[in-house]
């Protein structure tokens, strides 16, 4: 058995093939943008969000892991990616001999990601959760014509910067968002994303933090 890393995950052609086809198919079905600046962006916050509350380098490493692959199974179908996504991330751990414990932990967190089906299982899959349904912003927006924006194109667009921060002492994780009221407003964000944030506040739950959201410096939850 190996001791896979990130980088093994990046450099891997069969992940690279997966997710550049994920995020084009969905494109055309006028979904945001679901590749590698997405789940680049997602492993990043998963991992940091465990490194700061204390958790171990590999406990890090498996949910940066994760977060890499939680999105390839869009190239099948958007309904039910996260646990078709659980059985790819399977047979491509276990083609790289990764360790059938930690190949357990990964996919149980791809597999609990979406907010339709999934729950707080562990702390990979809560860092996971929250790196991914914290990635807001306009640059995931693929529709280039704003007069056919609909409410997830301009939730997106409006959304200039989205940062969590974490707080180990007072156990907190908050999602700091800035967004452009002209465009979207606050309420829009609530319409299709409060099942989000409270997916959020329970897996923020399961760390043992309090989750909030701040929205232009202003705290809503």
């Amino acid at each position: 058995m190996s001791r896979i890393t990130i980088q093994d995950l990046r450099k891997d052609h069969e992940i690279s093939v997966y997710l550049k086809c994920s995020t084009e198919y969905l494109g055309k079905l006028g979904f945001t943008e679901h590749g590698k600046r997405h789940v680049s962006i997602v492993a990043k916050r998963a991992r940091e969000i465990l490194e700061v509350l204390g958790y171990s380098v590999r406990d890090c490493e498996l949910a940066e892991m994760a977060g890499y692959l939680h999105d390839i199974a869009n190239l099948v179908n958007r309904f039910n990616h996260g646990g078709m996504g659980a059985i790819m991330a399977y047979n491509i751990l276990t083609r790289l001999q990764m360790q059938p414990e930690e190949i357990a932990l990964v996919i149980s967190a791809i597999g609990n990601h979406e907010e339709e089906r999934g729950n707080a299982v562990n702390h990979v899959a809560s860092a996971l959760i929250l790196a991914d349904k914290s990635d807001v912003h306009r640059t995931r927006v693929t529709n280039t014509d704003f007069a056919t924006f609909e409410i997830h194109d301009r939730v997106n667009f409006a959304a200039e910067s989205s940062v969590i921060q974490v707080d180990a002492e007072n156990r907190t994780i908050k999602l700091l968002l800035t967004i452009d009221t002209k465009i979207c407003p606050v309420m829009e964000y609530f319409e299709i994303f409060l099942d989000r944030m409270i997916m959020c506040r329970r897996a923020a739950a399961f760390l043992k933090c309090r989750f909030g959201l701040v929205i232009n410096e202003n705290e809503l939850l």
